[in-house]
């Protein structure tokens, strides 16, 4: 009994010890927030690139601490592995963004991740996938066409439509007839805008989007017409997916949803009977324009047909049409257009007379008129003209000269070189090309040098394709010479000029370019060289994106966690557009946009583009579709859909965003996923019907909820 109290003592003792030699339990690993995570996935984003390059630098600590006291550090951002993340938010962010960088080495853990629990998160992948456009994606996809999610079916089939896998259209097809055969789309008005509907009336818009995109006539007519060819659903997507297949065998449909209602619906199938020249169409056409009062944006898109078809049965209602008083302007553009497209000789005179027209944009579509009609007087009436006081009408001259003989129109497409505006000079410069007028080479080479940078971006564009011997030299010193420029137009052209030349000539310039300061000249260079030399792993070599902002600019609240959608208030010459901005959508394009209403940017900014029943377009201060803000911006391509109000970003190419921005006037599913959707219209879509080319922007002003800015 004595021994067991020493043994017990003694065991205390080393029991103590042995704790105090013993290693500290390992620190806790950090709590990452979801608006850490976001932060790291906007920035990644921004980079264009999957995962963190090179972790930033660690400051050492002032003084000396035990080991257990070293804090663990966040992992490294990695897009892929947020992909796994517990939260689902993060998983369906993370593989937005993965789409959006746009590498190849995305698709394989998207695919992966299309068995994710959660339908959201699984509707997002697949999307994703869809912006890559990697066909090996494509058999994955194939098989969530029958997900018990109907959101993840429409796009599934709204990514096969992207890649172009043409072996997916009878699945999509079936997946189409299955959302019919349901009943969802029995309450869906022709003219329906509203979004979302049903999780099964949208998986049917976006089935039958992508059977357009596939020109899948055969799987889409056996999805939603009747065996008479008549439509099963009238809503206007259909009429959208029929006219973009091009295929006459839609004439049918397309007449059967013209003499139908709803605009849109009406619209569609006007615009499918046009491009097909369907001259059966004009009795159906010709009422719809003359009811131009009731419906303008149907009126519109019927002269337009009328115009393409361009049968001499449409000549009487198109000349009372031009000659109604009232008659809403945008529809007198198409009006003057279509009587050129119908070769209308016996409204000459009235052509003439709206050559003095107060409104430029008409003057323009009257000159085009009548080179249409005659070509061989048209230099006869431009010789009794003079220069027109606008510039517009000036580059539209030279570009109808570009349509005539060498020996005609050479002579005042040289004397028009002379124009004080740069901005006509690109058109005379592109039109010389066009005629191979006598020494355009020695002239496009003069111009390689000129001040302006868009001159410049014309003069190289037509070295390239008149290919002068003379030319890689001096292009590859355009280029270089652009590196001063706020905007990358002339630096892009001079590449894309030189890539005619061939491998020899351009790669050594289009591999210097990979390090442009711009992503998006870096964007454009790796496209050519991938051309030429497919070997070459241009999109690793352009990466990583240079970016705008500090590394912690990204973690922002106005970003990350913003409280409130800010709206808009665009005072136009002909009313107040209110738009809502999607920040959430496109955190960083509508925060640039914001930034630049701060400044003051759109204020007395003309409206450059009006394209009527299709967008309005502003946001280049120089007014000829080249301006910007001197910096380009990432795409933030979203799964919002271009309806009538939506508000995108205008791009050249990928990841060519600045400023420029459009309302579409009316649905345009061909532009989802493939430009940025920033906001939508909530109010003042009447004044945007309203406005015309040239009018102005008279200020910019935006309300946060709580105070105007």
């Amino acid at each position: 009994m004595g021994n067991t109290r020493g043994s017990t003592f003694a065991t205390a003792i080393i029991t103590l010890l042995a704790g105090a030699c013993a290693t500290p339990p390992p620190p806790s690993p950090p709590v990452v927030t979801y608006e850490e995570k976001l932060s790291w996935i906007l920035r990644l984003e921004d980079e264009r690139v999957l995962r963190e390059t090179a972790p930033p630098p660690i400051t050492p600590s002032p003084s000396p601490v035990r080991r257990a006291e070293i804090p663990v550090p966040p992992p490294p951002p990695d897009l892929v592995r947020l992909l796994a993340d517990p939260e689902g938010r993060v998983r369906r962010r993370a593989a937005l963004a993965i789409g959006r960088v746009g590498l190849k080495d995305g698709v394989p853990p998207l695919v992966e991740r299309l068995a994710d629990p959660e339908g959201e998160v699984r509707q997002m992948v697949a999307f994703a996938l869809g912006l890559l456009g990697d066909r090996s994606a494509a058999e994955p996809l194939r098989t969530r066409l029958e997900d018990p999610d109907p959101l993840v079916r429409g796009r599934a089939a709204e990514a096969l439509g992207l890649i172009g896998d043409g072996e997916a259209a009878s699945a999509i097809g079936g997946m189409v007839a299955t959302c019919v055969k349901s009943g969802s789309l029995a309450e869906v008005a022709p003219g329906d805008l509203r979004y979302p509907l049903d999780p099964v009336v949208e998986a049917f818009r976006l089935g039958v989007y992508a059977l357009a995109r596939l020109r899948a006539h055969e799987m889409l007519a056996a999805s939603i017409l009747q065996p008479d060819g008549r439509p099963l659903v009238r809503w206007w997507p259909v009429a959208y997916a029929l006219q973009r297949t091009r295929d006459p065998r839609a004439v049918p449909a397309l007449l059967a949803l013209a003499r139908g209602e709803g605009t849109d619906t009406r619209a569609f199938a006007a615009a499918g009977l046009g491009a097909l020249k369907e001259r059966s169409a004009v009795e159906v056409l010709v009422p719809m324009a003359q009811a131009w009062a009731s419906d303008a944006r149907a009126a519109v898109a019927a002269v337009r047909a009328l115009g393409q078809i361009g049968d001499a049965r449409a000549v009487p209602v198109l000349q009372t049409l031009l000659q109604t008083p009232d008659l809403d302007p945008a529809l007198r553009l198409e009006v003057v257009g279509a009587i050129g497209g119908c070769r209308a000789g016996a409204t000459t005179d009235a052509l003439l007379d709206l050559l003095s027209d107060p409104w430029p944009a008409l003057r323009s579509e009257a000159l085009k008129s009548l080179k249409a009609i005659d070509p061989q007087n048209f230099l006869l009436v431009l010789s009794g003209l003079g220069p027109d006081r606008h510039w517009s009408v000036r580059a539209t001259v030279a570009t109808l000269l570009g349509s005539l003989p060498t020996e005609v129109a050479t002579a005042g497409l040289t004397d028009m070189l002379k124009d004080p505006d740069a901005r006509v000079i690109p058109a005379v410069l592109a039109a010389l090309v066009s005629v191979r007028a006598p020494g355009a080479d020695t002239v496009l080479l003069e111009h390689l040098t000129a001040d302006d940078p868009v001159v410049r971006m014309s003069a190289a564009s037509g070295l390239g394709e008149l290919k002068s011997p003379e030319a890689p030299r001096a292009l590859a010193e355009a280029y270089r010479l652009g590196q001063t420029d706020a905007t990358y137009v002339a630096r892009a052209a001079a590449l894309g000029a030189l890539a005619k030349f061939g491998a020899a000539a351009a790669l050594p310039l289009l591999r210097e370019a990979f390090a442009d300061k711009d992503w998006a000249v870096r964007v454009r260079a790796a496209a050519l060289a991938r051309e030429l030399d497919p070997s070459i792993d241009a999109a690793s070599l352009i990466r990583p994106a240079p970016i705008s902002r500090a590394r912690n600019g990204y973690a922002a609240p106005s970003l990350v966690s913003p409280s409130v959608s800010p709206h808009l208030y665009i005072e136009t010459d002909k009313g107040t557009i209110r738009v809502e901005l999607a920040v959430l959508d496109a955190p960083l394009t509508t925060d640039t946009f914001l930034t630049l209403v701060g400044k003051g940017f759109f204020t007395n900014l003309a409206i450059h583009r009006v394209v009527p029943n299709f967008v309005v377009q502003d946001g280049d201060p120089r007014g000829d579709g080249e301006g910007g803000p001197g910096f380009t911006i990432r795409d933030e391509l979203n799964d919002l859909p271009y309806l009538r109000g939506t508000v995108g970003m205008a791009l050249d190419w990928a990841d060519t965003g600045g400023s420029q921005f459009f309302i579409a006037t009316s649905p345009q599913p061909h532009l989802d996923g493939r430009y940025t959707v920033i906001g939508h219209v909530v109010a003042g879509m009447e004044v945007v019907d309203r406005l015309q080319q040239w009018d102005v922007i008279r200020r910019v002003r935006v309300w946060d909820g709580v105070r105007w800015q």
